[in-house]
């Protein structure tokens, strides 16, 4: 498929990204742990992402000698969907802590699956910049379409996606309505979705296993 070559980049052949996609699918890794592996895997994928940052040579002085040397000559906007894509955020801040960061508050309504905006927030003249979406689950697709229209909208020209789970449907979409933005994911799933919207092989609701707000372990049953 064209949009396989054009706009998606994947690390699931990694070990490294693979071994901690397990731990993130398991029901039994707590919420602590699954936040740090979601930091580790923002920063394995942020170096591919970033790669095209801008660079200024500048004089310095080394140990031995006198020398010219690169510097980034621009930063770059982190873009968390409330309230899963917060936990990539300090990911791609380890990464650059100066990078600024906008936030898009979007809900789903459970109705018709699609988003609904409650907040946006971007910062003063940053339109010149990459902007980085981020939002560990790529599913109907719906949020980051409707973020990417928000950030076109106010100049944006330079976005990119990041997400740790990416959809068939979910890229597709993305493809069809943006095929000048590049999507990154850790985990292309081909397979549909729930009749919930959910990708059934991720990791189930990613902002509750953040934030300890809902478990996924059965109950197990009383002794007798």
């Amino acid at each position: 498929m064209e949009y396989f070559e054009q706009n998606l980049i994947t690390f699931e052949n990694h070990p490294l990204v693979a071994h901690k996609i397990t731990k993130l699918r398991d029901i039994n890794t707590g919420s602590k742990e699954f936040g740090e592996i979601i930091t580790e895997l923002t920063i394995m994928m942020g170096y591919e992402v970033l790669r095209d940052l801008k660079t200024k040579d500048v004089e310095i002085e080394a140990p031995l000698t006198t020398m010219s040397s690169p510097l980034l000559a621009e930063s770059f906007t982190i873009v968390p969907i409330l309230r899963a894509g917060l936990g990539m955020v300090n990911g791609l801040k380890t990464l650059l802590p100066t990078a600024r960061v906008g936030y898009v508050g979007l809900y789903r309504d459970q109705a018709t699956l699609k988003p609904v905006r409650y907040y946006y927030k971007m910062p003063v003249d940053a339109e010149n910049d990459p902007a980085i979406i981020v939002d560990p689950a790529l599913a109907t697709g719906g949020s980051i379409d409707a973020t990417i229209d928000y950030l076109k909208q106010d100049g944006y020209k330079r976005i990119k996606v990041m997400s740790i789970f990416a959809s068939d449907v979910g890229v597709k979409l993305l493809y069809d309505r943006h095929p000048d933005v590049k999507i990154y994911t850790a985990m292309y799933i081909p397979e549909g979705l729930n009749e919930d919207g959910f990708i059934v092989t991720a990791a189930g609701d990613i902002g509750d296993r953040l934030n300890g707000t809902y478990g996924y372990k059965k109950a197990r049953p009383a002794k007798p």
